[in-house]
């Protein structure tokens, strides 16, 4: 990439953002433009487009439970969506298209793909990546992406070697792994650490096995979730992935100029967007998914895939289809995800408007992950049960039990950590499993009964989402939080909450009373002595 395709990807992505769109429609708009002045593609460009794909799902896999993958809903709706999807458009493509049937079961199958790169970064810019849609999406994606792989040895494209049974070891590296991002630290070393396991070992690593690079660098960052560093690693990388991305949206549009007919192919197949959603949505909700998680879930599955493009190019190289195809399916793919990206960004609200007539398809027994969560006789919640939210705990329990304060009557935590949840109630303490991220669980929580909250999670924004949906839910309760400097805590406070804390300020005054109560014992203890 030289200066002027990046300062027309800034320029053109500036000038969407203020429109009201992602600025990726804007790095799209800019590769056609490009393309229209003659500029093409080239090798360094196809690098970086890979790496900030490489680097997208690595940070996907750092916040994914390879258990979710294991749910019917996941792999279920994913194949069930292929075969119905596959079988309609089928019937369409053996009577318009003069190509082999196998030909067009391959084209066909592939249209039923979602863009990894779009639902992953559509759901990340709203931090609904761990929210259960969001994991749903993902973990469809996961499986179309297994798919593919299958298609692409199909079609001769991509051949796993001997050696890829390897891959099957994967875990038993996790050990090794571990004790790598802990000799990291937390400065440029983690960040290497996390390009060398994203881009070498996943990517470089699979490839040569001849499995698929994005698999690799997916399944190394799941194979890092839970680790203390998982997050502050998916943090760390995260400029990084968003300035690679840049060259993937540019390299679709540098892709080639359509004809008149190519692009009235790519719009006949933009139209039929609106019914992937639909099959999308019908095939959740009979799985006894809400309406709403089976509407954004679609919603964020509504583009098609990047993996399209990768499938069609190998069959354009092995001479089996022409090279106009690879131009109209990357018009469509840039298209679809012109459609989406807006859509996307406004699903909450579009959701809203249809609610009522999206509600009649819901089933009567809803899934278990979709229940009321009930917290009993609840007072004081904390969210968020690490270091900060145990302590909190711990105090208030002990002044549970003084007679003289038996208002305080129950205390109870929530966690998204399913292993730090377990160990808390094994030490008897009352918590349970929700994710403050996840806009359903607000949806399904009950408020009644409950005073204050205290938001004691890591991360910034997640307290501040906490603190807008508590209020946006009518709770009129305390609530209070812990920030880690003064910018935080005004945000904090424009967000909803009434209290919060300086992290240093309260250590310092904490340091401060242990100190001077020593002093005190000490000088007791001496006066003791001397009488």
């Amino acid at each position: 990439m030289d200066v002027l395709w990046l300062s027309l990807a800034f320029v053109l992505g500036l000038v969407f953002r203020h429109l009201g769109q992602p600025p990726l429609v804007g790095y799209l708009a800019a590769g056609f433009l490009l393309n229209a002045f003659g500029q093409h593609g080239n090798e360094l460009l196809e690098q970086v487009a890979h790496a900030g794909v490489l680097l997208l799902l690595f940070s996907v896999g750092l916040k994914l439970r390879i258990k979710s993958l294991a749910r019917p809903e996941v792999w279920g709706g994913g194949l069930l969506h292929l075969l119905v999807g596959s079988a309609l458009l089928g019937l369409v493509a053996l009577a318009v298209l003069d190509l082999p049937v196998w030909q067009r079961l391959l084209l066909v199958t592939t249209l039923g793909f979602s863009s990894t790169v779009l639902a992953a970064k559509v759901l990340e810019e709203k931090a609904e990546l761990r929210a259960f849609h969001g994991r749903l999406a993902v973990g469809i994606l996961i499986i179309q992406d297994l798919v593919a792989l299958a298609l692409m040895a199909f079609a001769g494209a991509a051949s796993p070697s001997p050696w890829a049974l390897l891959a099957l070891g994967l875990p038993l590296l996790r050990p090794l792994l571990t004790r790598l991002l802990d000799w990291s630290g937390h400065d440029e070393l983690l960040v290497l650490c996390g390009l060398t396991l994203a881009l070498v070992v996943g990517g470089m690593g699979f490839e040569h096995l001849g499995l698929s690079a994005e698999l690799g660098a997916l399944l190394l960052g799941v194979l890092l979730v839970g680790h203390p560093k998982a997050m502050e690693l998916s943090r760390a990388v995260w400029s990084l992935k968003e300035v690679l991305l840049v060259g993937f949206f540019l390299q679709i549009g540098l892709m080639g100029l359509p004809s008149w007919g190519m692009l009235g192919g790519a719009l006949l197949l933009a139209l039929l967007l609106p019914l992937k959603a639909a099959l999308f949505f019908f095939i959740l909700v009979a799985f006894r998914l809400r309406a709403r998680t089976a509407f954004l879930t679609a919603l964020a599955l509504t583009s098609y895939s990047e993996f399209t493009l990768i499938v069609v190019k190998f069959m354009v190289g092995n001479g089996q289809l022409g090279t106009d195809w690879l131009v109209l399916l990357a018009i469509t793919v840039a298209l679809s995800f012109v459609i989406a990206a807006p859509l996307n960004r406004f699903a909450h609200t579009l959701y809203e408007r249809f609610e009522q007539r999206l509600a009649r398809f819901e089933r009567h027994d809803h899934h278990p992950d979709e229940q009321p969560v009930s917290l009993g006789s609840t007072q004081i919640l904390i969210i968020g049960m690490g270091h900060t939210g145990t302590a909190a705990y711990n105090f208030l329990k002990k002044r549970q039990n003084v007679p003289e304060l038996h208002r305080v009557r129950v205390v109870s935590g929530i966690d998204s950590d399913l292993n730090k949840v377990e160990r808390h109630v094994q030490e008897g303490r009352r918590v349970v499993y929700a994710d403050a991220e996840d806009p359903g669980f607000w949806h399904r929580l009950r408020l009644d009964g409950i005073r204050a909250v205290i938001l004691a999670m890591p991360d910034a924004e997640a307290k501040q989402i906490a603190a807008r949906q508590l209020r946006r839910h009518g709770f009129h309760g305390l609530i209070s939080a812990i920030s880690t400097h003064p910018e935080e805590a005004a945000l904090l406070q424009a967000a909803g909450a009434d209290l919060t804390f300086l992290a240093f300020n309260e250590v310092g005054v904490g340091l401060a009373e242990h100190v001077w109560e020593a002093l005190e014992q000490r000088a007791a203890l001496q006066v003791g002595i001397r009488s």
